[in-house]
């Protein structure tokens, strides 16, 4: 369960990363409020799986899930640059939160 906890709060913090670029310096109200809302999920969510798993392998997680999701999200919505040096780096990210996964005790 910790992990189903950390995955979702991964996938909050691609959430309020896109709000953040949305709200346009927090001049949008609806993205600004769905910006904090899902932050503080997100950190909320964190902060309980952090019960449970270990904090260098679930903050490399937390922090993975939102990159790479931010980053594939950011091409596919936001139009940003598809080059393959960056594709094989998100590939690369994937892994290592695969693996970090794969190795944790929990």
């Amino acid at each position: 369960m910790p992990w189903l906890i950390l995955f979702i709060a991964g996938l909050l913090e691609v959430v309020w990363a896109l709000m953040l670029k949305y709200s346009q310096g927090f001049t949008k109200p609806l993205p600004t409020v769905i910006f904090v809302a899902a932050l503080f999920l997100s950190m909320f969510l964190l902060s309980h799986a952090l019960k449970s798993l270990p904090v260098g392998t679930a903050y490399a997680v937390w922090t993975g899930i939102g990159a790479a999701g931010t980053a594939i999200l950011g091409m596919l919505l936001l139009g940003e640059s598809r080059d393959l040096l960056k594709l094989i780096s998100l590939v690369l990210l994937v892994g290592g939160i695969l693996g970090l996964r794969l190795t944790s005790a929990h």
